[in-house]
């Protein structure tokens, strides 16, 4: 089978990551001091990279991949997952273990759905992109559902400390302790 991938020639890459900021899927990364295509299977080919690459470094080119297409199975038991959609009391709720995550952790983390997902009722935002306050929502959720126990997800950047805060003051004022961890994904997307 064969898809078009990104090709970074390093000679004219001046190591401005432009495009890996461009890059929708986080398939490139800066690496000593040039772009490099980080992981071939997360590459949509659409090329959202290129126009941001200021030397003309990149470019799209056809390659062979082996075998089919991945095909990933989905671990979630409810929908919808964004906190600011899902309604305060659901059945999913109900004697549940609830993950809630950083948005950017499902991309990062490779094995997200079999780890954290697969079995626990998900709820997913993101405080500083997000223009809301999750507390009020997540306090009614753990105080108005059977709730067994709450994992939060969350980047190592400072900014996914916003989802940690929220998640806390929640467990601090739904009047229930509930047990809970909170599990920290690096940049590179490993577990800390």
């Amino acid at each position: 089978m064969s898809r078009k991938i990104v090709r970074i020639d390093e000679e004219k890459c001046v190591g401005c990551g432009l495009c890996a900021s461009a890059c929708h899927e986080g398939a490139i990364g800066v690496i000593d001091g040039k772009a490099r295509l980080v992981t071939d299977e997360c590459c949509d080919g659409l090329g959202h990279c290129l126009p941001a690459c200021p030397s003309g470094a990149i470019s799209l080119v056809p390659r062979e991949t082996s075998g089919q297409p991945h095909s990933y199975k989905t671990r979630l038991s409810q929908w919808p997952v964004q906190i600011k959609l899902v309604p305060q009391i659901a059945p999913s709720f109900k004697d549940a273990d609830l993950l809630i995550a950083a948005d950017c952790t499902a991309y990062i983390y490779s094995n997200f759905h079999d780890e954290y997902v697969k079995g626990r009722t998900t709820l997913i935002g993101c405080p500083k992109l997000d223009a809301c306050d999750y507390s009020e929502k997540l306090t009614a959720i753990l105080k108005l559902n059977d709730v067994k126990s709450v994992t939060v997800t969350r980047m190592e950047v400072p900014c996914c400390g916003g989802i940690e805060s929220v998640v806390w003051a929640a467990l601090q004022k739904c009047g229930r302790q509930i047990p809970h961890q909170v599990v920290t994904i690096s940049i590179d997307g490993e577990k800390l």
